[in-house]
């Protein structure tokens, strides 16, 4: 399996998009994104590079599993 590194916002936002995320609000420098049936949003930064530790807490909220993002970060191109 691939290592998770670090991706671009935008990367991120296309990932959560593709899983069903809608972008529910922008507040400052952050995206809120929520989906029905996820209890609480993910919210992304708008950096160049999202950390890991960030990118793993929103798939943990999520309910994503490792193989389900790198199948969508394929997809989505990144």
């Amino acid at each position: 399996m691939p290592k998770l590194a670090p991706v671009d916002w935008q990367t991120l936002v296309k990932i959560f998009e593709a899983d069903g995320f809608k972008n529910n609000r922008t507040k400052a420098s952050h995206i809120v994104m929520e989906k029905a049936g996820v209890a609480r949003p993910v919210v992304i930064p708008k950096y160049d590079e999202v950390g890991r530790d960030i990118t793993l807490s929103n798939m943990r909220t999520a309910g994503m599993s490792r193989d389900r993002y790198f199948e969508l970060l394929k997809k989505t191109g990144g």
